[in-house]
């Protein structure tokens, strides 16, 4: 059904964390050696609300950043690209978040961040919005910038409004082991957020961590066993793989020339739950969705990440509507459901 004349409905509503990233002009160096730098919007969440926008759908970034220079930038590149800020709120209690990246000659990366006590960490039931969450068809979440409690707090609230909205909830963990002093915290919070979403995306490297498993198919059936209706498994060059009414479905991705993998994960996820909210109006609707039309989903959003990772930088290489429109699944091919 179309849209009709009005309708304030979003696509995709993205909560969680944004950081500047700074990509070098030319890849294959350490961060040291690198001597020219771009600014470039960063952090999956934001990430992914660009990669929908691009794809010409309706998305929405809430989360904090500074009242800074560098949170000036991340709101007014948001904003240019179609995203709705509405909701993005600036604080003096913390500065935006900034990453440099180093890319090798095979396209992985290396994380320098500045980010102790970014704003980003400081989400908080302030930025809870029943009102605006129950507009999302689909409400998206990460792990980055839950350290604090207050933070953490927020998020589960947020997933149990729209969860009781009936809205598609996804989470992607988009885990950075690392950037954690103790591990075991965002172990717990994982037993706590991922059982409560319709939706969840890990990479390969990840589903030892948040499952415990070490076979993405395995992690599958553990998310499944948690009540993950949708489990996925992102696997880079090798595609995705998920779990559907117990059958394993596989999805190739495209071949790619590899520049930088910064950001693969979040164009897959932008294109996949696009089309997740433009093929299925709530939760309810997805439960009855076809084996061969999330295929057609999945096998997308695997186009759009190995797009992505022919340029460098997370947002870049995000395609727009136009440029892979013969690509579209069904599922995008339509306009958006009204409620």
């Amino acid at each position: 059904m179309a849209r009709q004349e009005g309708d304030s409905s979003l696509d995709v509503v993205c909560v969680g964390e944004t950081l500047v990233d700074f990509v070098p002009a030319e890849p294959g160096q350490r961060v040291r050696d690198v001597t020219a730098w771009k600014p470039c919007i960063g952090g999956s969440l934001a990430n992914v609300s660009v990669g929908v926008a691009r794809l010409g759908g309706r998305s929405a970034y809430v989360g904090v950043v500074g009242e800074d220079e560098f949170g000036h930038f991340l709101h007014e590149r948001l904003a240019a690209e179609g995203v709705d800020v509405s909701h993005m709120r600036h604080t003096d209690e913390g500065r935006t978040g900034l990453v440099f990246i180093s890319i090798d000659a095979r396209g992985e990366r290396s994380f320098t961040y500045f980010r102790t006590r970014s704003a980003e960490f400081l989400l908080s039931a302030r930025d809870v919005h029943p009102g605006f969450l129950a507009k999302g068809r689909v409400v998206h979440c990460g792990t980055n910038s839950l350290k604090l409690p207050e933070a953490r707090a927020a998020m589960l609230r947020t997933l149990e409004l729209a969860r009781g909205a009936g809205r598609i909830v996804s989470c992607d963990p988009n885990i950075r082991i690392h950037a954690w002093e103790d591990p075991e915290v965002l172990r717990e919070l994982l037993r706590h957020l991922l059982p409560g979403c319709t939706v969840v995306k890990l990479s390969e490297e990840e589903v030892a961590f948040a499952t415990g498993k070490t076979d993405p198919e395995e992690a599958l059936r553990h998310l499944a066993g948690l009540g993950v209706l949708l489990p996925v498994v992102t696997l880079g060059p090798a595609g995705a793989v998920f779990l559907w009414r117990d059958e394993v479905v596989r999805v190739p991705a495209p071949r790619a020339r590899v520049v930088d993998t910064t950001g693969a994960g979040d164009g897959f996820t932008s294109a996949f739950l696009l089309g997740l909210s433009r093929r299925y109006g709530e939760a309810s609707e997805l439960a009855r969705a076809t084996r061969e039309d999330l295929e057609a989903l999945a096998t997308f959003g695997c186009v759009v990440g190995s797009r992505v990772v022919e340029h460098v930088g997370a947002v870049s290489g995000l395609p727009f509507r136009d440029e892979v429109a013969a690509l579209l699944p069904p599922g995008l091919r339509m306009e958006a459901p009204t409620r």
